[in-house]
């Protein structure tokens, strides 16, 4: 477990700089790119505590929660573009 703890300390610190450019970010596009950041960060996370716990239903989870997040991304994209659904 604690040969883990530098990469988990290291993706909170990520995440967290991430989240501050979500809170901070000067428009809607920059705020756009770092909740899609954050969500790699989340999937490369879960990634980790599935190789931390032995556990493969991680790596299942963090794989359609990266599909979902690509799809939200894409919609809220076009959102910003202004172009029809």
């Amino acid at each position: 477990m604690i040969d883990w703890l530098p990469a988990v300390i290291v993706m909170a610190v990520c995440i967290i700089i991430a989240v501050a450019r979500i809170l901070i970010g000067p428009g809607a596009p920059t705020r756009l790119v770092a909740f899609d950041t954050t969500n790699t960060l989340v999937v490369a996370s879960m990634v980790i505590v599935g190789m931390m716990f032995n556990h493969a239903i991680f790596i299942d989870v963090a794989i359609v929660y990266a599909l979902l997040s690509f799809t939200m991304t894409l919609y809220v994209a076009k959102f910003i573009g202004g172009s029809k659904f």
